[in-house]
C-alpha cells in the first residue's frame, strides 16, 4: 500500500496544541506552527481502524492490557533491534513524560541530584526540579556537526547523583549514540551507583545507515541498571492515545517500580491505548518505512535550501526524529531577539532553543513531519525575513 504524506490535512479546531495552543501561547493566530513534536500526517489507518472497530461494540467497560499489547511489543522489538525480552518485563506508563515522574517518585527523594545532558528536551529537567530534585546540567560538546559526550566531564557531573535521565536518540540534536557510547556511560553510572532512565520515543525514527541500540540491550552493566522508556506515539502520531511502556529487566527494580505502580494503579492503561499500540506494532512496518522515506527528504530538502537560500542559518542534520536544530548564530541576534524575529518576521512558531537548557543558545527547533508543501512555505518565509533582516 502507498501512503500519502503530501496530504494536507486542516487540524484547526481538534484542541491541537500545535495548531489550536500555540494562538495562546504567542497571542497571536497568523503563525506557521512546526514546534510541537507531532507530526501533520494521518495516523496510519491500522491503528484508526482498529480503534472504530472496538467502537463499533458499544460497551466501553473496565478493560485489561490485550494479549496483543505484550505479544506486539516483544516482536516489534525483536524484529527491530534484535532485542528479546520477556512479557514481565514491560509495564505500561500513560505516556514517557509521566513514565519519568513515576519514577523519580520511585527511586529518588526531594533533595537527590539527577543529571541531564543538555541540551536536552525540557521536561526532564523541568519535572525534576518540580518534584524538588536537584537538577545536574552536563554540557555536551558540539562538534564536528554533531553532539558528543565528553566522558570526561560527565564522570565528574555524574558523582552523586541518583538517576542519568538519558535522551537515546538526542532530541533535539537528533543524535543516534552508539553502542560503545552506551556502553561507557552504563559503566560509569554503574560505578557511581546511578540509575539510568533511558527515554527511547524516538527509537524508531532511526534513519539508515544509523542503527538504533537500546539502553539496557547493550551490557550487563546497562541492563541491570536501567529502566528503558518507549511508545508508538511519535512512530505512529498518536500521542493522544496515552500509550507507553517500560522494559525493566532487572527483577529487583522491577518488581519495585511494578509495587509503586500499582499502588496507585498508575500501571492501568485505557482500552485504546492498549488497543492502538497493539495494532502499530503489528502492522506498523510498511507504513514505518515509508514515513522514513519521506521524513528523509524533507530533511534533505531543508538541508539543500539553507544552503542555498539561507546560508547563514544551518542544521544539525538528524541521525533520528523529525526535529532539526538549527544553528542561527551566524544572525548575530540575542536568543530574545531571535524568538521574536521567527515570530514577527519570519511567522513561524518554532522551539526556542533555550527551551534545551543553556547550550541551545542561538539555535531554534524546527518540526519538519509535515507535506512538504508546507515545509517549503515555511522556509520562504524564513528567507524572506532573513534577506530583510540584512
Amino acid at each position: 500500500m502507498k501512503y500519502n504524506f503530501d496530504e494536507i490535512i486542516d487540524r484547526e479546531g481538534t484542541d491541537s496544541v500545535k495548531w489550536d495552543d500555540y494562538k495562546k501561547r504567542w497571542n497571536r493566530d497568523d503563525l506557521l506552527p512546526l514546534w510541537v513534536a507531532d507530526m501533520d500526517f494521518r495516523t496510519p489507518p491500522f491503528v484508526i481502524n482498529a480503534l472504530k472497530e472496538r467502537l463499533d461494540h458499544e460497551v466501553l467497560g473496565y478493560t485489561t492490557a490485550c494479549e496483543e499489547w505484550y505479544t506486539s511489543i516483544c516482536g516489534w522489538l525483536q524484529r527491530r533491534y534484535q532485542w528479546s525480552i520477556l512479557r514481565e518485563e514491560l509495564t505500561f506508563v500513560p505516556g514517557i513524560v509521566r513514565g519519568l515522574a513515576f519514577g523519580l517518585q520511585c527511586f529518588t527523594s526531594p533533595g537527590d541530584k539527577v543529571l541531564v545532558m543538555t541540551p536536552v528536551y525540557h521536561p526532564f529537567f523541568l519535572v525534576s526540579r518540580k518534584m524538588g530534585r536537584a537538577v545536574v546540567y552536563s554540557p555536551l560538546d558540539l562538534h564536528d556537526g554533531q553532539y558528543h559526550v565528553n566522558f570526561e566531564r560527565f564522570k565528574q557531573d555524574i558523582q552523586g547523583c541518583k538517576v542519568l535521565i538519558l535522551c537515546n536518540p538526542h532530541n533535539p540534536g537528533g543524535r543516534v549514540w552508539t553502542a560503545d557510547e552506551l556502553k561507557e556511560i552504563a559503566r560509569i553510572c554503574k560505578e557511581s551507583g546511578t540509575l539510568v532512565f533511558s527515554d527511547e520515543i524516538h527509537a524508531d525514527l532511526t534513519f539508515k545507515p544509523y542503527k538504533h541500540h537500546p539502553f539496557a540491550a547493550v551490557s550487563e552493566d546497562a541492563a541491570s541498571n536501567s529502566l528503558t522508556f518507549m511508545a508508538p506515539s511519535k512512530t505512529f502520531n498518536m500521542p493522544g492515545l496515552g500509550s507507553s511502556f517500560v522494559v525493566t529487566v532487572n527483577e529487583d527494580l522491577r518488581n519495585r517500580f511494578n509495587s509503586f505502580m500499582e499502588a496507585g494503579e498508575f500501571d492501568e492503561g485505557h482500552l485504546f491505548a492498549y488497543i492502538g499500540a497493539a495494532a502499530a506494532y503489528k502492522h506498523g512496518e510498511e507504513w514505518l518505512e515509508q514515513l522514513l522515506d519521506y521524513l528523509q527528504g524533507n530533511i534533505d530538502f531543508t538541508e539543500r535550501y539553507l544552503s542555498e537560500h539561507i546560508p547563514a542559518i544551518t542544521m544539525i542534520r538528524p541521525q533520528a526524529s523529525f526535529l532539526i536544530f538549527l544553528d542561527c548564530r551566524a544572525l548575530g541576534l540575542s536568543q530574545p531577539e531571535l524568538s521574536r524575529f521567527f515570530v514577527e518576521k519570519a511567522h513561524l512558531a518554532l522551539n526556542d532553543g533555550t527551551t534545551f537548557g543553556k547550550p541551545g543558545e542561538g539555535f531554534m527547533r524546527l518540526n519538519v513531519a509535515c507535506p512538504r508543501a508546507v515545509l517549503e512555505k515555511a522556509l520562504n518565509q524564513l528567507s524572506a525575513a532573513v534577506s530583510a533582516l540584512k
